[in-house]
């Protein structure tokens, strides 16, 4: 039970962070700020929950290291079920907070929710949307795979993590907003609906797509020192 806790904990908190630096300060600190925002709240929990539970509050992380051997069936569905639901309790906790300012709206402001095409960013199409969260997703994960690792320097591995994270974002944001994690994409479209809730598909499948291409390179032994 203390690794589902803390799986919560840390979904909750990337949520309320990340998409809180998004919904109550993007006009401040820009597209740099939320992206090492989203970075940073993973190097935190990385450190805080890491010993815990290893800090995946990612569905997509979780099933790729299931996939590479790394865990069983059922801390997969136990985590990804702990993250999905701390995500909403994140969002919904920024969205009490936002609420708090005379002029929000969460119909014109959001929360910090996923998304592509026509009104949505720089309208990126929906065959740019999901191959950028396939390849990010995959990338994200050889990075958490192999920073992991037995001989790898692993007191560094929140820090490479939560980097390569910020770098996604740096260059993500404006073609989806950035998921690599179906949780986080989850939290606020419960509560935005519309088009957020209509195209959580994506959010969904093509992370776990990335997800299981990175987990399949290290359970081959393509990738992997252990291998």
């Amino acid at each position: 039970m203390k690794k589902y806790i803390a799986e919560f904990i840390g979904a909750f908190t990337l949520v309320l962070v990340g998409c809180g630096a998004a919904v109550l300060a993007g006009a401040e600190v820009g597209q740099l700020g939320i992206s090492f925002a989203f970075g940073l709240a993973i190097v935190a929990m990385a450190y805080g929950i890491g010993p815990v539970s290893g800090c995946h509050v990612n569905p997509a992380v979780s099933f790729g290291a299931f996939i590479a051997g790394r865990m069983s069936i059922g801390d997969l569905v136990g985590y990804a079920a702990a993250q999905t639901v701390g995500a909403v309790a994140g969002a919904g906790t920024l969205l009490a907070i936002a609420s708090g300012a005379a002029d929000f709206s969460l119909a014109e402001n959001g929360l910090g929710q996923n998304g592509w095409g026509p009104g949505y960013l720089s309208e990126y199409s929906l065959l740019a949307a999901f191959a950028f969260e396939v390849v990010a997703t995959a990338i994200f994960l050889i990075v958490i795979l192999g920073s992991t690792e037995e001989s790898a320097p692993t007191a560094f591995a929140g820090l490479a993590i939560g980097l390569t994270l910020a770098a996604i974002h740096i260059v993500g944001i404006q073609v989806t907003g950035v998921s690599v994690n179906p949780a986080r994409s989850i939290g606020p479209a419960v509560f935005v609906g519309g088009s957020a809730l209509s195209q959580l598909w994506l959010f969904i499948v093509a992370p776990l797509i990335g997800a299981g291409i990175a987990g399949g390179l290290y359970r081959t032994g393509l990738l992997g020192a252990s291998k």
